[in-house]
């Protein structure tokens, strides 16, 4: 049996939540995102890209190009409340559903046409979440998630495609190479080198020339243009590991600064690990320096979720990359290969005091949010927020990142 996968996509979904906030925006520019020069856009409306304007654009960029632009910081639990509105109506509606992003969803309606209309279904659904969401939505309907998204993309703005069983090769044929998914900028510089520009290029192309120009992902981009995607729509994917960065407005030497941050950033995802039942075992620091070179260092420990074990290793991580004199533009953390578990006591080293300080630390957390409590050296930092990475759900895209 063909499958039938639904993809739905909320349309200039920043955008949208605040013209719902304020009318006064619809119809005009608006940019969302990072405030400062180096602020980045994390959305713009489609009157914006009129200009040229694009997402992840720097700011100062986008405000050259289109100077008449509102300019909205934005606010990222807003955003979130109003995804799990949708999400919520999607979940009631469909058997089987997949949140791939706060505002992109993918849906298995397969078999559905055996009782009810898998179209019909769509048609319902996307009239339902504008009637009680008031937010544009647009969907494509296909038998694989690679069709159905790109059929969204030219159903947008605010409407809904269906790809015909057999159509699918011919439908995409005549778009450009940048509509398969996953085809990143380099790959598509790579082919626009040799002429390939729409994918019936590709589709004419034999799997083992793109092979050899793009390896694995030539491979894969190639069965793509051919409509060929078996993966399943995946209600929930385990993550394999958590991490944060932070971009500063200014560079900076301010070591103190820096391992304030840092501290706060281990300190806080210590607690996303406990909260949700995790153990790390390797530990990733990350410095960017001021002429964008990129360093990082990891090293394995045994299992844990404690923050004094984490913090130390952090910290001495951080004093074995930091190259002094050297302006620092950003920093980050990671913990990775996860697995399910509690905090294992040292029986030589943990105290019930400190057990039952973690204990207290994370209850007051989970009620009141992450920064109610923490260490005073890491009060500057902003934090990965009060998000749990552990439920299921993608991160939030945060609306004022920077670069």
């Amino acid at each position: 049996m063909e499958k039938t996968i639904l993809h739905l996509d909320m349309d200039t979904f920043f955008v949208s939540v605040e013209r719902l906030l304020d009318n006064r925006l619809i119809g005009k520019p608006v940019l969302i995102g990072g405030v400062t020069d180096r602020g980045v856009v994390a959305a713009c409306s489609y009157e914006a890209r009129a200009y040229g304007v694009h997402s992840a654009m720097p700011m100062k960029r986008a405000k050259e190009l289109c100077p008449d632009a509102i300019q909205i910081r934005g606010n990222s639990a807003t955003y979130t409340n109003y995804s799990e509105d949708v999400t919520n109506i999607i979940k009631e509606t469909v058997p089987l559903y997949e949140k791939s992003s706060i505002d992109e969803f993918y849906a298995d309606l397969t078999g559905l046409d055996k009782f009810y209309n898998s179209y019909t279904m769509a048609l319902e659904l996307r009239k339902r979440i504008i009637k009680e969401t008031g937010l544009p939505i647009s969907f494509g309907l296909s038998k694989n998630k690679t069709i159905s998204k790109i059929a969204t993309g030219e159903a947008k703005p605010n409407n809904q495609i269906m790809v015909e069983l057999g159509t699918e090769v011919p439908f995409i044929a005549p778009l450009s190479i940048s509509k398969i998914p996953m085809v990143g900028e380099k790959a598509q510089q790579t082919l626009y080198s040799l002429g390939v520009k729409q994918i019936k290029t590709i589709q004419e192309m034999p799997m083992e020339l793109m092979e050899k120009v793009l390896g694995k992902n030539g491979v894969s981009i190639w069965k793509k243009a051919q409509a060929l995607d078996s993966s399943p729509v995946m209600p929930y994917n385990e993550r394999k590991s958590i991490s944060t960065e932070r971009t500063f407005d200014r560079d900076t030497i301010d070591v103190v600064k820096l391992k304030g941050i840092l501290l706060a950033m281990a300190e806080n995802l210590a607690f996303q690990l406990r909260r949700g039942q995790k153990l790390t075992s390797c530990v990733t620091v990350k410095v960017r320096y001021s002429d964008f070179n990129t360093y990082t260092l990891q090293s394995r420990i045994p299992y844990t979720s404690a923050d004094h074990v984490l913090i130390a290793k952090v910290l001495e991580l951080f004093n074995k990359l930091y190259h002094k004199r050297l302006l620092v533009r950003l920093i980050g953390v990671r913990f990775s290969h996860l697995v399910e578990g509690s905090y294992q006591i040292n029986l030589f080293e943990d105290i019930e005091e400190q057990l039952n300080l973690y204990h207290a630390m994370d209850k007051m957390r989970d009620k009141y949010g992450d920064r109610v409590v923490m260490r005073a050296a890491g009060m500057e930092a902003r934090t990965i927020s009060r998000f749990n990475p552990f439920n299921g759900e993608p991160p939030p895209l945060l609306p004022n990142r920077r670069r």
